[in-house]
């Protein structure tokens, strides 16, 4: 009995640290965004200033246009998703079974996911210049009159941010994908070339579903980071022009810091937690039919 309480002691010991933390800089301060989406409250303000509204708040967001516009940009940037697991299980396998210096081409690929997010945003800024960026010069010389101004256009600003993503994001996914093709059994192709099967059959009828749990991991964090996105849009476009690059993280954090709504912008993060709740309950649901364990 000494023994086991000692064992319970340690254990005790050393998830206390890690448990104060979660429940002071992650439980606590979820609760208190539940109670200030209910409020009318500024965190400037005394707390004697709180007033209590209701659902007010939520009311209201379903008709900001802003917050609806920001909300479908969200949806938009979901595609980043399934754009970057195809691509990256494609080079994965690829480099996996016809290229040599392995080594080299994940550093390489990877690179781009470990840099600063703020020196991609700077990198691409001149990359995407209306007037003396590269590309644009390119486009002129290939004889393109009007290019268009990629950061700087509505209707080609979204979707330079999600090439942008997809380009940073996709070497972890190639990176998580080559782990699990190593980890698949040569016996299995070679059965499947004495059947006579051809790259194609193989590649439906062994390497997709036994690599289906890495697939459904990344599906899962792809979509949820997709949700959280700010520095990105912070540093390339400030959610312009027009709102067209705008995200729900991004309108929070204007609404919160310097608009001083915060029971308004509390209110926006528990939406967005429901979303996100909502899309990894329908993952774990449909991962029973589609992920091989």
């Amino acid at each position: 009995m000494k023994g086991e309480k000692k064992e319970n002691l340690a254990g005790y010991i050393l998830v206390g640290p890690m448990l104060i933390g979660l429940i002071i800089f992650t439980i606590i301060p979820t609760l208190l965004s539940l109670i200030l989406s209910f409020t009318d409250w500024s965190f400037i303000a005394g707390l004697d200033k709180m007033k209590f509204t209701g659902f007010k708040n939520y009311s209201l967001l379903m008709d900001d246009q802003v917050f609806l516009k920001s909300f479908r940009n969200n949806l938009v940037l979901l595609l980043v998703v399934p754009i970057q697991l195809i691509l990256a299980l494609i080079l994965a396998v690829l480099i996996d079974k016809y290229v040599y210096m392995k080594s080299l081409f994940k550093v390489i690929f990877f690179m781009p996911y470990i840099s600063s997010i703020v020196a991609v945003a700077i990198v691409f800024q001149l990359l995407f210049h209306p007037s003396y960026g590269p590309i644009n010069q390119a486009l002129k010389a290939l004889g393109v009159a009007d290019p268009p101004k990629w950061l700087a256009d509505m209707h080609y600003a979204l979707p330079s941010v999600m090439f942008i993503l997809v380009w940073i994001g996709i070497g972890f996914c190639m990176i998580v994908y080559m782990a699990a093709l190593q980890a698949i059994p040569k016996d299995l192709y070679e059965s499947a070339d004495m059947d006579g099967a051809g790259l194609w059959t193989r590649f439906l009828r062994i390497t997709m579903p036994l690599v289906s749990p890495t697939t459904f991991f990344l599906l899962v964090t792809g979509l949820i980071s997709s949700f959280k996105s700010f520095d990105i849009i912070k540093v390339l476009t400030n959610g312009g022009p027009s709102y067209s690059t705008s995200v729900i993280t991004y309108y929070l954090y204007t609404t919160a810091f310097e608009n001083l709504k915060t029971g308004y912008a509390s209110s926006m993060a528990w939406i967005l937690f429901g979303c996100v709740l909502l899309i990894t309950v329908i993952q774990l649901y449909g991962q029973k039919k589609w992920v091989n364990y």
